[in-house]
């Protein structure tokens, strides 16, 4: 990975200059990165199919990192975005810093912020074509690791709404999502209790998918919740390949009003659009008809040609299915 580092940023437009030891000791620095932050890797299939070959990488940073120069607060920080030269012009950028955007969504962070040459052209107009503009924050002499290169400040905000904050739950909030969820279902529909094992389930959710929630940001009360799978994973059967499945949209009666549901399914858009996939789907049963009306609102149609018929607690009802187009897709890889 730091050899890939290396030949990319020696085949940039200052891989002329000489590579400082405080600059080679930041490349290798890949344990400490990890630590306090994650290290992304883009992988392709090689030319037999029986491999992957490592195509790119990138390191995403919390404001507390030793790593990070420019991150403040609840900012994350995306530093050594790198690309083998051999594989530039296939998108490989673009999914490492969509794939960035999304770690960062997990933390709660209120922007990703990065830095750039201003010989790197390359890199500005990758940056500004994935929503990021210039800023200026003031540094202190040090923070620049390249005192030689004039850097160019990037901040790409995150938050939909300053008064929410959209992020992956905590291990400590498992229980009081799994109540905030049945208490929400359970204000409005009478629930079996095959669907209410399967609504308080939030761990075992949690660990094979991503349960994310909404919390008050001044306050950090938990305001509602939605599952969503994971990279390359579905969380349902109604999922095709290209889309990515929503389930247990649940907004805590208390909350309701603030258009909690509406952030919550326009996060779950947000998360198909930076993971390159087409469309957003949903079951939905047929009483819940404020759900139905939030989707409608928001551009969903119905997906008549994939409802089916369920039982549930004796019952027998047809299951709804509601899909939306992901607009402006990014991170895909050229094959």
């Amino acid at each position: 990975m730091t050899g890939l580092t290396e030949r990319a940023f020696a085949a940039g437009p200052y891989g002329h200059l000489p590579v400082s030891a405080e600059r080679r000791a930041l490349l290798r620095a890949v344990d400490e990165r990890a630590a306090t932050g994650v290290v992304l890797v883009a992988e392709v299939p090689t030319h037999d199919q029986r491999g992957a070959a490592l195509v790119g990488t990138a390191s995403l940073l919390r404001a507390s990192s030793p790593q990070a120069r420019l991150a403040v607060g609840d900012e994350a920080e995306l530093r050594l975005l790198a690309v083998d030269p051999g594989a530039r012009g296939r998108g490989v950028g673009a999914a490492l810093a969509a794939a960035a955007q999304e770690e960062a969504h997990g933390w709660g962070a209120s922007a990703v912020v990065l830095d750039t040459g201003t010989l790197n052209h390359a890199a500005q107009r990758l940056y500004e074509r994935l929503g990021y503009t210039p800023f200026d924050r003031s540094r202190t002499p040090q923070a620049a690791t390249d005192a030689r290169i004039d850097h160019l400040d990037y901040r790409l905000p995150l938050r939909r709404r300053h008064d929410v904050v959209v992020r992956l739950v905590g291990d400590d909030e498992v229980d009081a999502v799994a109540r905030l969820s049945l208490r929400a279902y359970e204000h409005d529909y009478d629930v079996s209790e095959t669907y209410r094992a399967s609504i308080l389930d939030v761990g075992a959710r949690a660990r094979v998918h991503q349960v994310w929630v909404a919390a008050d940001a001044a306050d950090g009360r938990l305001l509602g919740t939605v599952a969503t799978p994971r990279r390359g994973g579905v969380i349902s059967p109604l999922a095709a390949p290209g889309e990515l499945d929503i389930r247990l949209l649940a907004v805590d009666p208390a909350a309701r009003g603030r258009g909690i549901g509406a952030t919550l399914t326009e996060h779950a858009i947000e998360l198909a659009r930076l993971r390159g996939l087409e469309r957003v789907v949903m079951n939905s049963g047929p009483q819940m008809t404020g759900a139905h009306r939030l989707y409608e609102r928001l551009g969903f149609a119905r997906l008549t040609e994939r409802e089916r018929e369920i039982v549930d607690g004796g019952r027998t009802f047809r299951l709804l299915a509601f899909t939306i187009d992901v607009p402006g897709r990014v991170g895909t890889l050229a094959r």
